[in-house]
């Protein structure tokens, strides 16, 4: 040991550990996006973190065609009418798979200029004089080639080039084919070759690339599919195997009236805890847009007036929508008992009642046959999330550590602290966190497991509050007074 003579110092690990911050609405969006409008191509069956419009255009592209490219729905939804961020989105459509190959089509140029209303790879394109000729023009000595504002591939001849004098260019290219995309595209996988991940197998990515946690997984249009909606609720359930989050699901186009949504919702089992169920689809001018695409971020709306803590319910608070209508545009109007109705069946949806047009329900899918509040209650369930996905984070480091009485109290004091304080600011009711002799056992604890009991009360939506009204007539005294 060195010898010393004099005054030292020396620091110590702070016995408690500050909260690490996880988003409880972070939207991890699945679809199809026009890529071969984006300035900036992002790699297709990629996670995308986008905190602009700007940079979400750049990556994906953008087309007013929603059927073909639903992504352009949620960047829309998100930035334009919401003004929320971030968002991440997956573009599940393939630049390799799903395109179509043109062969010497015939393009009439008029004045130097034409158009080509397709899809068009511009990477891709090739033109040339003859029919079945080879390219025999350059882009950028020749010709220019630039999608306009519709979405149009506008060809414009160079002064000195061979198309100057031209009537006729025929084009080769590979075009891209949305059409061809179907539900095994966005469930995705893992490659058995390359290893690699697809679809929604890519929400296991998003915490590692981002070190954001996923609150809320939607696939507008897609959503409805059985196939795509059971992935989508498994994967919410268990992302990356230590976090959770929600998926929300519209109903099928093909249920037109209120009265069968329940029937569709059962027959096609979606009645999962994590789950959330929305009828039927809203309007905004001329646009309309599905259910769950306003919700997800209109409860990123909400969260952010709240603290960012998810104890508020989006719940009759405003949606960006002058109507509520069906697929083909139909107007759809719900009173108070037919809303009622499809919420007592674990179905969100719209109303116009006062204020305007507002979200509806406060339930889970799996109500009314599971009842526990944790999981019938749209609000407890992303408080649970939350919380469970908040102690992940935030005790991460503490795994390996030798487990003694330091680490037992720095988890056990660090965690009560914070839920003391969700519950002084009324986010929680109450909360707490303690460390049991009868759950952890000395199998266990020679194992390296331990076991901590985490007890919270959310508070739930005042969705009932009722007035109670009586005749007093002692009141009629004070007609002597």
């Amino acid at each position: 040991m060195t010898y010393k003579h004099g005054i030292f110092t020396s620091e110590q690990a702070t016995g408690l550990i500050p909260m690490t911050e996880t988003d409880a609405g972070l939207i991890v969006a699945f679809g199809t996006a026009p890529v071969h409008l984006a300035s900036d191509r992002a790699q297709e069956n990629t996670p995308v973190l986008c905190y602009t419009y700007k940079d979400a255009v750049a990556a994906l592209g953008y087309s007013d065609d929603w059927k073909k490219y639903t992504l352009c729905e949620a960047i829309y939804t998100h930035f334009a009418l919401y003004n929320m961020a971030p968002i991440v989105l997956v573009n599940c459509l393939s630049t390799k798979k799903h395109t179509k190959k043109k062969t010497s089509v015939e393009i009439k140029l008029t004045d130097g200029s034409a158009k080509i209303d397709d899809a068009v790879l511009l990477e891709t394109l090739q033109l040339s004089t003859q029919v079945s000729g080879e390219a025999d023009t350059v882009k950028g000595t020749d010709y220019t080639a630039a999608y306009n504002d519709d979405d149009e591939v506008v060809l414009t001849a160079l002064d000195g080039g061979k198309l100057v004098s031209a009537n006729t260019v025929y084009a080769t290219y590979t075009a891209l084919d949305p059409s061809t995309v179907t539900a095994d595209d966005i469930v995705g996988g893992v490659s058995t070759e390359t290893g690699a991940s697809s679809g929604l197998e890519l929400l296991d990515e998003v915490y590692p690339r981002f070190g954001i946690v996923p609150g809320i997984v939607i696939a507008p249009g897609w959503s409805d599919n059985t196939a795509v909606a059971a992935v989508m609720k498994a994967k919410a359930e268990n992302i990356d195997t230590v976090f959770r989050a929600i998926a929300i699901h519209d109903v099928a186009d093909s249920v037109t009236k209120y009265s069968g949504v329940s029937e569709w919702k059962n027959k096609n089992n979606f009645t999962d805890t994590t789950e959330i169920v929305c009828w039927p689809r809203v309007k905004n001018g001329d646009k309309l847009y599905h259910l769950s695409t306003q919700m997800a971020s209109l409860m990123n709306q909400v969260d952010s007036e709240n603290k960012d803590i998810p104890y508020y319910s989006p719940s009759n608070h405003s949606l960006q929508a002058d109507g509520a209508c069906l697929a083909d545009g139909t107007d759809v109007y719900l009173n108070i008992g037919s809303a009622g109705y499809l919420n007592g069946q674990g179905v969100i949806t719209a109303l116009n009642f006062i204020g305007g047009w507002k979200l509806w329900g406060n339930r889970t899918a799996a109500y009314p046959s599971n009842t526990d509040p944790k999981d019938a209650m749209l609000t407890n369930r992303r408080m649970f999330n939350w919380v469970g996905n908040t102690l992940v984070t935030s005790f991460w480091s503490k795994i390996d550590n030798p487990a003694n009485k330091r680490l037992i109290a720095t988890v056990v004091d660090s965690a009560n602290i914070w839920l003391n304080g969700l519950t002084a600011s009324e986010c929680l009711l109450g909360g707490r966190v303690e460390f049991r002799s009868d759950e952890n056992t000395p199998p266990d604890l020679e194992d390296g497991k331990l076991h901590f009991h985490v007890y919270i009360t959310p508070p739930s939506p005042a969705r009932e509050i009722d007035f109670i009204q009586e005749y007093d007539p002692s009141y009629m005294d004070t007609l002597f007074e």
